[in-house]
């Protein structure tokens, strides 16, 4: 079946909670995707940032294929081997002591805000339920996760939303400070903006926030869905920053493509989640902690943080040298590792659309921000391919 055929399918069945492209991916490998007419495209988004390895990596694939032949699910009342080996890894890895283990980012963010609020209740009492979050940041789509989110599109139509969140400025410690209060229980923190345009704080902010935590009992949140499991040069994002949180979460990248959620705590923290205060059917089922078991050692074991970070020094440098090619069109590049914002002085709608027509996936965020974040196998091979085709289309914007 044909591209067009698949889509009027879509038209008739599928809900329309996406702007979807007309694109029809069925295969990919590595860095690339090839749509339902067999046309091949070079993929720097990644699923959104969830390929890490690129798409189909064998170790990744092999792992999946046998684990689909021996045990692909069982209930979580009993003892399972592949979570118990991925918790193992994300732990030694880390700060943490304990997993929990769900299907995506927004249950994983879901997971973190109970956990602090259970923890400050049994410890403070139960009026200290609030939860600071940032202006721009991203949580997810459930009601509590969208509470949690900092952008009115996402929150508009969708109330009352829950109660117990403030929002304050990013990358600004004088508001968060200012914000705490009696209620408050947690901050929550992407360390590096996704949604919001790759948005990258100062050093110092991060480390005032940890110590803002620290002098009012508070527990520290990092949401590292998007910026974890490699993406930065580092396994965790907040490692460039120098600072350690109580919760984080991971989600996208930490299987490859198969679909997952975790969030990582203290042993402290984690001792108030007992049996009945939360859970997941599906999550950490055997297929999925083995791809994840997969996708952590090929990243820890294969060199991938290293490359990604000279890739990623590589990657800015081309891109800066459209900035100063196209100063009318580019006002700055900015990220770390292989999570690359291009802020742009006119909305960049028009130019993923165009790229996507000439075989390049691209991907916009908050209208006027092109996000970079390709496979972090990606090579300079492919980084000149891109820097070649979004050139020449800058190239025929108007002047």
């Amino acid at each position: 079946m044909n591209s067009a055929k698949w889509i009027e399918k879509a038209d008739k069945y599928i809900m329309r909670t996406y702007g979807r492209y007309p694109l029809v991916p069925v295969k990919g490998e590595g860095c690339y995707l090839w749509d339902a007419d067999g046309k091949k495209y070079l993929d720097f988004l990644a699923g959104v940032a969830v390929n890490n390895l690129g798409h189909c990596h064998p170790k990744v694939t092999a792992a999946l294929a046998k684990q689909a032949g021996e045990l692909i699910h069982c209930s979580n009342y009993y003892h399972i081997p592949q979570q118990i080996e991925l918790a193992e890894l994300l732990c030694s890895h880390s700060f943490a002591n304990k997993a929990f283990f769900c299907n995506s980012g927004a249950e994983a963010n879901e997971a973190a805000i109970k956990l602090a609020r259970r923890y400050s209740r049994e410890k403070y009492g139960p009026d200290r339920y609030e939860i600071i979050t940032a202006l721009a940041s991203f949580h997810g789509r459930t009601m509590a996760t969208v509470s949690a989110t900092g952008q009115e599109k996402v929150q508009k139509f969708f109330d009352p939303l829950l109660h117990g969140f403030r929002h304050v400025p990013f990358n600004d410690a004088a508001a968060l400070k200012a914000a705490v209060s009696p209620m408050t229980c947690a901050v929550m923190l992407e360390p590096i903006q996704g949604e919001g345009g790759v948005v990258v704080p100062d050093r110092e902010y991060l480390q005032q926030v940890r110590q803002i935590c620290d002098e009012n009992g508070l527990i520290l949140i990092f949401d590292e869905v998007q910026v974890g499991m490699g993406r930065t040069g580092k396994l965790f994002a907040h490692e460039h920053f120098g600072v350690t949180p109580d919760i984080m979460t991971l989600a996208k990248a930490l299987a490859g493509g198969a679909p997952i959620g975790t969030m990582l705590a203290t042993d402290e923290l984690a001792a108030s989640f007992v049996p009945g205060t939360h859970g997941s059917t599906f999550g950490g089922n055997p297929l999925v902690t083995a791809a994840g078991v997969a996708t952590v050692r090929a990243i820890l074991e294969d060199g991938i943080l290293n490359h990604c970070e000279e890739i990623g020094e590589y990657l800015t440098g081309e891109l800066e040298g459209l900035m100063h090619k196209f100063p009318q069109v580019i006002a700055e590049v900015r990220g770390i590792g292989l999570m690359i914002g291009v802020e742009l002085k006119v909305p960049g709608g028009d130019i993923v659309k165009t790229a996507l027509q000439r075989g390049l996936l691209l991907n916009c965020a908050q209208d006027k921000v092109l996000r970079f974040v390709p496979p972090l196998i990606v090579g300079k091979k492919e980084v000149d391919e891109m820097i070649s085709g979004l050139s020449a289309i800058l190239e025929e914007l108007p002047k």
